[in-house]
């Protein structure tokens, strides 16, 4: 499943490429794209994982930048 998401609170390019770097390690996670400029994340699993894994992405993101929300 492929889904693009709103993010909100995001400072820093560095920071966007921190939260792609940690959610790509996440396993069931085919792809990740931060991009800052646009304010949007790409985030490609496996269908039958996608919640959980966007739970677990969305609490990475958070310990990067605390005052993100992804929606």
């Amino acid at each position: 499943m492929k889904k693009i998401l709103k993010l909100q609170g995001l400072d820093c390019a560095n920071c966007a490429a921190k939260i792609e770097r940690a959610i790509k390690k996440l396993q069931g996670v085919t792809d990740v794209r931060v991009n800052f400029l646009s304010m949007r994340m790409t985030l490609e699993t496996q269908d039958d994982l996608f919640d959980s894994i966007l739970e677990e992405a969305k609490k990475l993101a958070k310990k990067v930048e605390p005052d993100i929300l992804i929606s």
